[in-house]
């Protein structure tokens, strides 16, 4: 497979406007209103408090992360194949899904339902999630079609009416959303767009992304996974001592070293989520990680979802991380020659 290199002249042109990935971003505050404003079908049969909570489908450990330090019951995110034997009529099932949910998530659902639990099913009107919850105990959030981040906002804005989580403000969300739209727009040029600074920062590097909040680290997830597809190149996110094992083991940087040769060396660039917003336990390990990255001459990039001063709520800070990096991905796959993220 030939080599693509980066070209930044691509992050101007004036045909970016029209490009499908980009406009998904920018429409992200919109599908998060869209999924949060819609009507349930169906009510929460109980009223009672549920034994239990699990959460499977997509976004499911999003939903964890922001349920967990407060939610009264035990939660859980089931990554499947099969339900827990002790899941029952007691229990609130929580399913995340799209329009292609996989099957065994679907099968779940539909055995969650012949067990007697409560079910909120967060997917598609038409979807096969949708028609495996039906049933008398059932709530049916209808989302959109490609948007699980949607979906799990407009599901922890339902868990925190019934006091199962913190209150989320769906509003606040989007508007995190809508304003990374308007800093990382394609008409916003490179040296004012926080996406396509990203982009040229990691054009000739796989990233290694940490984060450095709970919430943090599952964006940091989600970006190295659309890194990958934007680029068709490693990205790899990991808890501190495996990028710390990888940093070891990686070649000291020749700044003299011609990129164009056809055997040049691939770097790592670290890439850090939200390093100032760090727990003081946690601040060394950033530092740590920004010195073995130095020392060896790997370039270091940020994305922070804003000052902690401003008391963002976690929800705010996950949506600004994530479509930061989203945009960071789509400018760089457009960099290399392609047009989808």
């Amino acid at each position: 497979m030939s080599q693509r290199w980066f070209d930044d002249a691509r992050l101007e042109a004036d045909d970016l406007v029209d490009n499908d990935s980009l406009w998904w971003l920018a429409s992200a505050g919109a599908r998060i209103r869209w999924a949060a404003l819609s009507e349930p079908v169906g009510r929460l049969a109980r009223a009672d408090r549920p034994r239990g909570v699990l959460v499977l489908g997509a976004e499911a450990r999003l939903v964890r992360a922001v349920l967990e330090p407060t939610c009264p019951v035990p939660f859980t995110a089931w990554p499947g194949p099969a339900l827990p034997a002790w899941l029952g009529p007691l229990d609130l099932v929580v399913a995340l899904g799209s329009h292609d949910a996989p099957a065994w998530e679907v099968r779940c659902l539909a055995e969650a339902v012949r067990r007697g639990a409560t079910i909120i099913a967060a997917a598609p009107a038409e979807s096969a999630l949708a028609a495996a919850g039906a049933g008398p105990l059932t709530t049916h959030l209808p989302t959109p079609h490609d948007d699980p981040m949607a979906a799990a906002i407009a599901v922890l804005a339902l868990l925190g009416q019934l006091e199962l989580g913190p209150a989320v403000d769906v509003e606040l969300a989007a508007a995190a959303a809508d304003s990374v739209a308007a800093r990382c727009s394609p008409g916003r040029p490179l040296g004012d767009n926080p996406g396509k600074d990203l982009a040229v920062g990691l054009a000739d590097s796989f990233p290694l992304v940490w984060g450095g909040t709970t919430l943090a680290g599952r964006a940091s997830r989600r970006i190295a996974e659309t890194l990958r597809r934007a680029s068709g190149r490693l990205a790899l996110a990991a808890d501190a001592e495996e990028l710390e094992a990888v940093l070891c083991n990686s070649p000291r940087r020749d700044v003299f070293t011609d990129p164009f040769e056809q055997q040049a060396e691939s770097y790592p660039a670290l890439l850090l989520l939200d390093a100032d917003q760090v727990p003081e336990p946690m601040t060394e390990t950033a530092r740590r990680l920004t010195r073995l990255a130095n020392d060896i001459g790997v370039r270091v990039c940020h994305i922070t979802s804003g000052l902690a001063e401003l008391g963002a709520s976690d929800v705010e800070r996950y949506v600004t991380l994530l479509l930061q990096g989203r945009y960071a991905a789509t400018y760089l796959g457009i960099g290399l020659g392609g047009t989808q993220a």
